[in-house]
């Protein structure tokens, strides 16, 4: 953990922001709760002592009256606390994952391309769950235990024996600070491993998941079994070293209340003999110290999850103040695509091994210009680089004559779009999907992309064509017709630059006739730059740069 649980609690209490008046609402109702609740088991020890001859001057019906009294008080406010509680909690929970998404909107798309997809997922999921009990159930309990244990050591020390409160407040002090102290640094080492196992099982399992037919089809079933059993057996392993930890701490924290008690006990007997306070006093003062642990016993317990919630909170903290690879650029010119050039480009990942170097290629207007290379050689990356994924290590990639680190972000994203190999398919309608690219397209714009990418056959021969529901919950593509669909999506919008990667990697020899054929006759005003390794794919192309080991090593002219 690069911060200490103090400053993570400060971080995260830092985000209640305009709710810190329901804290306070919850801390006041929590405390005069507790106090109330007290009181119940007090007033009993009181009436005991007035029929031990104990000087009180509350008769009993007004014993009996005030009992019921603070019992129907103590339900109405636990359910203030409770209630004041859990909606700070779920109001912060909303206003964390707003903020992770936005945050994650600055830091893609390069955040997801470093293979993070199923931690990221973990993060948004399980570890705000986790975060859920520092608002619901720590933040309050620390105010409510300080207000109970001096509210409680004053009682005792007025009503009953200063020395008493003394023997009251070390009790308090020793099970409401030094032992969460210890069982925090006991737990601490085990809660932030457990949590970044869990993150890290989550994110295997998830994309074990989504990959499970590849992994069937290449027959990694058994592999990625054992891959699984391993990964859970270390988290089980760390799982009952936690457990065997919080077991002893429970036993010595168990150990020290009855030590509290005795000792409590004791002081109270030394003096009944010392003639300094009567035994019925000295009850009601055994009593008040007895009934009042629980909020300090609550703070005791709060280590055992809370190390595990401070990892998740270090976790989401870090991501929140992460800073992204690329700055969005909202003062750069606007430009509509008529040239491009990548003049000497390089570029690496963390400015470790190089991945393309002196890459220079130049496309024009209405051109469909090839990159073909084995698969790793930095094709796809030069794509990612026309987008401005990263910033390329040094060279220039000039759009009209422009800097791309002159340009609008916005102007970028409107006049250039990328077909991946993967395609999203979202829960919805083909029509619905398809506006993805452009909200305001009209249905004979949808027909007319569908049909250049080879798609409207297919989507007519489905019971409620362009209506029917794909994704999720609706009719399955297969990985073919999934990549004409994003092939389609490109073709709507109004970019005029399309990057496609692969774009008929998974499509049969004939469809890929179909596709191209459909491609080179319907791209209009529009430039392609294509990669491919196949030959067939980079038929329809003007141009071809040939590319091996992030190298330009030759180009030819169709023209």
């Amino acid at each position: 953990m690069r911060r200490s649980g103090l400053q993570i609690m400060s971080g995260l209490f830092a985000l209640v922001g305009n709710l810190v008046y329901v804290l306070l609402l919850a801390v006041i109702n929590g405390s005069v709760g507790h106090l109330i609740a007290i009181f119940i088991p007090l007033l009993g020890s009181i009436g005991v002592a007035k029929m031990l001859g104990a000087s009180v001057y509350i008769s009993y019906p007004m014993i009996f009256a005030l009992i019921i009294v603070f019992g129907l008080l103590r339900g109405v406010l636990k359910y203030i606390e409770q209630y004041s509680n859990h909606y700070i909690a779920f109001k912060i929970l909303a206003t964390i994952r707003n903020k992770i998404f936005a945050k994650l909107r600055v830091l893609c798309p390069a955040k997801l391309e470093t293979k993070q997809k199923g931690n990221i997922i973990s993060m948004i999921t399980a570890d705000i769950e986790t975060i859920e009990v520092f608002y619901a159930h720590t933040m309050s309990p620390i105010g409510i235990a300080f207000i109970v244990s001096v509210a409680m050591s004053l009682f005792i020390g007025f009503v009953v024996s200063w020395y008493m409160a003394i023997v009251a407040i070390c009790v308090y002090i020793i099970l409401g600070c030094i032992m969460p102290v210890v069982s925090s640094k006991s737990l601490g080492g085990e809660g932030v491993v457990y949590r970044d196992k869990f993150s890290r099982f989550n994110g295997y399992f998830m994309d074990s998941i989504k990959g499970s037919r590849d992994i069937v089809l290449h027959g990694k079933g058994a592999d990625t079994k054992n891959i699984i059993a391993t990964v859970s057996s270390e988290l089980a392993d760390v799982s009952s070293q936690i457990k065997y930890k919080i077991s002893i701490i429970e036993a010595v924290t168990g150990l020290l209340i009855s030590l509290s008690v005795l000792a409590m006990l004791g002081t109270g007997i030394s003096l009944v003999f010392a003639g300094v306070l009567s035994p019925a006093i000295m009850l009601v003062g055994v009593v008040a110290l007895m009934s009042s642990l629980g909020p300090v016993l609550a703070l005791s317990a709060l280590p055992n999850g809370l190390n595990q919630t401070f990892a998740s909170g270090e976790r989401v903290l870090s991501l929140l103040e992460e800073k992204p690879i690329v700055v969005d650029i909202e003062q750069g010119e606007n430009f509509e695509f008529e040239s491009l050039e990548l003049v000497d480009v390089n570029f690496s990942y963390n400015d470790k091994t190089a991945i393309l170097s002196g890459i220079n290629i130049s496309v024009n207007k209405g051109e469909i210009v090839a990159i073909k290379g084995k698969s790793g050689c930095g094709k796809s990356t030069i794509l990612k680089l026309l987008l401005h994924f990263w910033e390329s290590g040094s060279g220039s990639i000039m759009y009209n004559g422009i800097n791309i680190n002159n340009i609008q972000t916005s102007s970028l994203k409107s006049n250039v779009v990328m077909v991946s190999q993967s395609t999203y398919i979202f829960d919805d309608s083909i029509v619905s999907n398809m506006r993805i690219a452009k909200s305001d397209a009209t249905f004979d714009e949808i027909v007319k992309a569908c049909k250049s990418a080879s798609l409207h056959d297919l989507i007519m021969s489905l019971s409620d064509g362009y209506d029917t529901r794909i994704g999720a919950s609706g009719v399955g593509l297969s990985a073919g017709e999934t990549q004409r669909l994003g092939l389609a999506r490109a073709l709507l919008s109004d970019c005029r630059l399309i990057l496609l990667d692969e774009p008929t990697s998974n499509v049969d020899a004939i469809n890929e006739g179909v596709i191209l054929n459909a491609l080179r006759k319907n791209i209009e005003n529009k430039t392609v730059i294509l990669v491919s390794h196949r030959d067939s794919t980079l038929s329809i192309a003007d141009r071809i740069y040939y590319m091996k080991d992030g190298r330009i090593v030759g180009g030819d002219s169709d023209d």
